[in-house]
């Protein structure tokens, strides 16, 4: 029967802004189970409310002690998966995702974002969370829905590879900062080690498609996710479906070559589940495919295609 684990919200069972082959699992478990997990808002502290009995001593105890590695992203693990070899896909059912802080962080960074000669001075805002109504309340008083997830989901990059950092999502997944890997979608991602050795973190608490001024509501969450081997899929690249939609995800550097491969990649996988010809599903694509910009403010930028499922 498979068994649920939940990893405990400290830092002993994360890293600080990298992926890395070499770790030790924090965790072990079996194909099917699931997992509960949290992680801290992504930074470097500098930036966090000035009441500081806002924050979890967890949290503070974190900054403290660990030293940041190359990004800025806490993520949780990694989990070894029994079963997973190189080639096989880790199959992620998102569960659930909640927000755990009464606050988040949103910020413009010098020389960051998508306007980075147009708003080059710092700014910081903790929109505060009301739980019960489910909104995050901006400073000026706009409500914005809460519609938290995940932003970084991955398992470990090649081992060649050697530790990555997690600001550059990768065909191993990261910061892929897409908005529709929420609770009740599954993404999944090709394996590159023994284990798999799944991460998550970076969370939102909500984010427009782009992120566009590189951050999102940056606070912490905590979510479940089903973990499940594959060996019947032949996914290279990272690939996401939820009930009425396929997602597929264009990562690169230019943002024209990521949105090749978004449609590149939604062709293939409309060949794969149906009859139809590649011309036929390049043409259903131009016709019922919609096009959206994922991020465009970590280095490679995202685009990914929704697609209804009940045009297959």
């Amino acid at each position: 029967m498979p068994r649920r684990h939940e990893i405990p919200g400290t830092h002993e069972h994360m890293a600080w802004g990298y992926f890395d082959a070499r770790a030790e699992p924090v965790l072990r478990i079996a194909s099917g189970d699931t997992v509960s997990l949290s992680a801290f808002p992504a930074g470097d502290g500098t930036r966090l409310p000035e009441d500081r009995s806002l924050v979890p001593e967890a949290y503070l105890r974190a900054l403290r002690e660990v030293e940041m590695g190359p990004g800025p992203h806490w993520v949780t693990g990694p989990v070894h998966v029994d079963g997973a070899e190189p080639g096989d896909v880790l199959q992620i059912d998102i569960l659930e995702t909640v927000v755990d802080y009464d606050w988040g962080i949103t910020a413009i960074m010098p020389l960051e974002g998508t306007l980075p000669d147009e708003f080059d001075e710092p700014e910081t805002i903790h929109p505060s969370v009301d739980h019960a109504r489910q909104v995050a309340v901006m400073p000026w008083g706009t409500e914005v829905p809460l519609a938290p997830f995940f932003g970084t989901i991955a398992v470990a990059p090649p081992p060649l590879w050697g530790r990555c950092g997690t600001i550059i999502p990768r065909a191993f997944g990261g910061n892929m900062d897409n908005k529709e890997l929420r609770p009740g979608t599954t993404l999944y991602l090709p394996v590159f080690n023994e284990g798999a050795l799944f991460y998550a973190g970076d969370g939102h608490g909500v984010q427009g498609d782009g992120e566009v001024c590189v951050t999102a509501l940056e606070t912490g969450v905590s979510g479940t996710f089903r973990l499940t081997v594959r060996r019947d899929l032949d996914y290279e690249r990272p690939f996401a479906e939820n009930e009425t939609h396929l997602i597929s995800i264009g990562i690169d550097e230019d943002l024209d070559d990521a949105a090749k491969q978004a449609v590149r990649e939604m062709v293939r996988h409309v060949c794969d589940r149906t009859n139809l010809t590649p011309n036929e599903a390049y043409m259903l694509c131009s016709l019922a495919g919609d096009l959206r910009v994922t991020q465009l403010v970590d280095v490679h930028k995202g685009v990914h295609m929704m697609l209804a499922k009940s045009l297959l």
